[in-house]
């Protein structure tokens, strides 16, 4: 298959049996699928091909800001309100179809949940 210019070209390929696949990060997979004609014919696939940290970016030379940060974030996690979020824009109908994307709290963001850090990208590439 020839390299398609975006995410919905790349769906249109398998719709209409010119890909019988596509390869992308799985929560915009499940926003394609989840607003596509018939998300049903769809499966995203139960083995992740990589996972990558995702992070939140300010100024290095502010610590009581970044410690604040961190601050909010670890209690979100440990009172299990990010989960609660994760859950209303990952699992529930969201606007503006009122589809829901279907991608459950992976195992990893789980642990990752459990024991927030804030590794750096290249310790990512070790484990």
């Amino acid at each position: 298959m020839a390299q398609q210019k975006d995410n919905l070209e790349s769906l249109m390929s398998v719709e209409n049996g010119r890909a019988a696949a596509f390869v992308l990060d799985d929560n915009l997979l499940a926003g394609v699928v989840a607003n596509s004609r018939d998300p049903k014919l769809y499966k995203l696939a139960g083995t992740s091909l990589q996972s990558e940290p995702i992070a939140i970016l300010f100024r290095k030379d502010d610590p009581a800001f970044k410690q604040a940060v961190d601050g909010e974030l670890k209690a979100m996690m440990a009172s299990g309100e990010m989960a609660r979020h994760y859950d209303k824009w990952f699992m529930q109908p969201i606007p503006p179809r009122n589809v829901a994307l279907n991608l459950p709290l992976s195992d990893e963001l789980k642990a990752l949940f459990a024991q927030p850090n804030d590794d750096p990208i290249e310790s990512y590439n070790k484990r």
